[in-house]
């Protein structure tokens, strides 16, 4: 998703400021790209409308907190309270089946379809296929030109779409930051299937800033670990085409808030830890650029 950082900053540029506009703007620049390209290799490669993403971005404009979101990865913000305690507070909203609230809006957006959310293997999924409500791609769930056909039968869809199913329009928030904000946690959902949001940011908030996204990982794969009954060691050894059978993936990004520098006015990143389940280590490619970090 480097080229949406891209997009974001070159927009920002051209208008002089950042706003939800400009990052409306950019997701819906990113999905039309995307879809350009499905629709230039469909011929020769159909299985691309298949692929798709959750996008979770996160701006920090002149004191001011961008967040836009689709899918359920989730931003949370650990903030001090008045007995200066620690405590979470959740930023983004989870566009996931699983939420009373989501199916309840898929079922207004298609009262014609009584198989619009399907409750298949204990699991709610959109069309019996999805749990994500809103991507980037997924072709297929939103223009009938994409449709696959019966042979790829787990991304078969048995009735012609009517309309489309998933959308790429970001839910947006801005939050001006306060001297109570500390940190930021950016994860996609394998973390939080094992963590609660309190939890996550106490384990911030009570260990050495450096590492803390490896920690975050290492410790949602031992509660992975423990509900399947096994060795943290073993969960770890198992290859990339078994491990989804028992963990999500898991990406963290953890944002420290330095007010320090803010109020200096200085373009600096915040200080960030970065782990992925697969070993992400080397220099960030984040930067600051005129007030955006």
């Amino acid at each position: 998703m480097m080229i949406m950082c891209y997009k974001i900053t070159g927009l920002a540029q051209e208008h002089g400021t950042m706003s939800e506009d400009v990052v409306r703007n950019t997701f819906a620049a990113t999905e039309e790209g995307f879809l350009s390209l499905v629709r230039r290799t469909h011929l020769i490669k159909p299985s691309m409308a298949t692929i798709g993403s959750c996008c979770l971005v996160g701006i920090i404009w002149r004191g001011t907190l961008y967040l836009a979101n689709l899918g359920d990865s989730r931003a949370v913000i650990g903030c001090l309270n008045a007995s200066n305690k620690i405590v979470a507070e959740q930023l983004t909203k989870d566009h996931n089946a699983s939420m009373e609230e989501v199916r309840q809006e898929l079922k207004s957006l298609h009262p014609d379809d009584s198989q619009i959310v399907v409750l298949k293997n204990g699991v709610w999924r959109i069309k019996g296929i999805i749990q994500v409500s809103r991507s980037i791609g997924d072709a297929y769930l939103k223009k009938r030109e994409f449709a696959i056909d019966p042979t790829t039968a787990r991304f078969h869809l048995y009735e012609p779409l009517r309309r489309p199913v998933l959308t790429s329009e970001p839910s947006i928030c801005s939050r001006v930051l306060s001297s109570e904000d500390s940190f930021l946690i950016f994860a996609s959902d394998g973390l939080w299937e094992h963590l609660t949001n309190q939890q996550a940011v106490e384990i911030v908030y009570n260990n050495p800033r450096e590492g803390i996204a490896r920690r975050l990982v290492q410790i949602a794969l031992k509660e992975a670990a423990r509900k399947r009954e096994m060795r943290y060691g073993d969960i770890k050894k198992l290859d990339k085409g078994v491990r989804r059978y028992f963990h999500d993936d898991i990406t963290v990004v953890v944002v420290f808030i330095d007010h320090e520098l803010r109020e200096e006015g200085s373009a600096s990143v915040p200080e960030l830890s970065v782990r992925g389940f697969v070993d992400s280590g080397g220099p960030s490619s984040f930067t600051g650029l005129n007030g955006i970090s």
